[in-house]
């Protein structure tokens, strides 16, 4: 079972919101999609779901198009969030769940699950403006998972979440995707895509212009990171052969190099000055480095 999005492009008029995508989303994957606003994200995911359909190309689910015969086997949680502020909770549930197909004592199981599992099972017979913001998105996020869905869209699931609760509903994806859910989702949070995506695509403009396994892009990026804490003056660093950039820290300094032998060159130097070197990491580039790189590039 895989999700398959085969060179689609979605024109609003003269406007090209999404421009020849490719990609394949195989079962049990977790696939981040990155791009700053307007990059044609939210666009692709209402194409997958059937709510717009596709200028050229196709996608395919499990070998189907995606229609109201198979709907009612995904999820999605818009980035703009859709809950009907004076019902409460559990009558929600139930009304979107039956939506689905499902049984009645089935959504009240599910929705009982997935209080408990966020902590909040007192928030059942509550109105939804009753809830905080984030409680807002737990129950959002119940809305989604309630049929068990076989491919769930998450847009922006964790923004304005403390790191309690990012935690919990990270935990949360990584379960059902170890159930056997395939999930796509978006976020401007990098350290959360790259913790949880095997692979992804950065998008800009519509047009992919990073896509694959995150170890391959990685890989491919060619330039690492070294983090140096000592007690000396590190300037003199910015100026050595292979450091791409320099930036100062608290305790040191942090340099982009462009490979990794640049380090031991930068090691003996060190080791020549005066002072203690109390670091000295080299790092693999983080996702951060490649989204800012790989997206300035593409608006120069």
């Amino acid at each position: 079972m895989a999700l398959h999005i085969n060179n689609v492009t979605k024109r609003f008029g003269s406007f090209t919101a999404v421009d020849d995508l490719s990609i394949t989303i195989n079962k049990n994957q977790i696939f981040g999609f990155l791009g700053a606003n307007g990059a044609g994200k939210t666009t692709t995911f209402r194409m997958i779901l059937g709510l717009i359909d596709e200028t050229e190309g196709q996608i395919r689910w499990n070998d189907q198009k995606i229609d109201y015969s198979v709907t009612d086997s995904m999820g999605y949680l818009p980035e703009e969030r859709g809950l009907y502020p004076k019902m409460k909770v559990k009558e929600q549930m139930i009304y979107l769940g039956r939506l689905r197909g499902m049984e009645k004592s089935s959504i009240i199981k599910a929705l009982d699950y997935w209080l408990d599992r966020f902590k909040i099972p007192e928030y059942k017979d509550k109105k939804v403006e009753e809830l905080s913001k984030g409680n807002q998105q737990k129950i959002q996020f119940i809305s989604a998972v309630i049929n068990q869905p076989k491919l769930l869209i998450l847009d922006e699931p964790f923004s304005g979440l403390d790191p309690v609760n990012v935690e919990l509903l990270k935990e949360a994806v990584i379960e059902l995707k170890d159930q056997g859910t395939t999930i796509v989702f978006s976020s401007h949070q990098m350290s959360t895509v790259e913790e949880l995506c095997e692979s992804l695509c950065i998008m800009v403009k519509g047009k992919p212009v990073v896509q694959g396994a995150l170890k391959d892009i990685k890989r491919q990026f060619g330039k690492k990171n070294l983090l140096v804490h000592a007690d000396m003056d590190l300037s003199f660093l910015k100026d050595m052969l292979g450091v791409v950039k320099y930036a100062e820290t608290a305790q040191g300094c942090r340099l982009q190099i462009n490979d990794e032998s640049v380090s031991q060159d930068i090691l003996k130097e060190l080791i020549m000055r005066d002072g203690f070197i109390k670091r000295f990491d080299l790092l693999e580039p983080s996702l951060n480095d490649i989204f800012i790189e790989k997206v300035g590039e593409s608006y120069e």
